[in-house]
């Protein structure tokens, strides 16, 4: 059902505060609402991980930067945020709304428009397996690009000095989503 509604967060909580909470560390916003909210709430999120992991959705580790200007106008600092799994909660939750809202609007054969992402282009994966061949790591290009070889080939470069650099590379090597009226699926979703 699709209605009007307007949403009042009583905790006012912070994805921090919620994390600290979970993590058994001080929150006075969110101790009181450990055992019957976030608990529960994180044992949704662990459902939504799994399945996700099921599908073999691309799993890219790739933190948010902040620029920090300085009085002068020029950059003053790059900060990196930090990324928690409260973050990753939100982003599971709304990703199964879209899909829930997708799913009555096409059974009710109402028009709706699609979050849509392409499969990465021949073009991006030669210079994938072209910047791989640099650190020593390989890319088969006779293989068909599915999620789950990007994300063998993160694994294979985690804990390594290069890691972060592949994460963004295979990032930068992925289609832009877009939106359309057509749905040809989520390629880095798997959905």
């Amino acid at each position: 059902t699709f209605i009007r509604g307007r949403m009042r967060s009583a905790a006012k909580l912070a994805y921090g505060e919620a994390q600290d909470a979970i993590d058994g560390r001080s929150s006075p916003k969110g101790e009181p609402l450990l055992e019957n909210v976030l608990k529960p709430l994180w044992g949704a999120y662990r459902a939504l991980a799994a399945a996700r992991k099921r599908r073999g959705a691309l799993e890219i580790d790739a933190p948010e930067r902040r620029v920090r200007i300085g009085e002068d106008g020029k950059i003053k600092e790059i900060e990196t945020r930090e990324r928690f799994d409260a973050h990753k909660l939100i982003e599971e939750c709304m990703i199964q709304a879209n899909v829930c809202a997708a799913e009555t609007l096409e059974q009710k054969g109402r028009p709706l428009i699609y979050r849509a992402h392409e499969p990465p282009s021949l073009e991006k994966m030669d210079a994938l397996a072209d910047f791989l061949q640099t650190i020593d790591m390989k890319w088969s290009r006779g293989e068909p690009p599915r999620p789950d070889r990007f994300n063998r080939l993160l694994e294979q470069a985690k804990g390594g000095e290069h890691y972060e650099t592949v994460n963004e590379v295979v990032l930068r090597s992925q289609s832009q989503a877009v939106y359309s009226t057509e749905n040809p699926g989520h390629y880095g979703l798997n959905l």
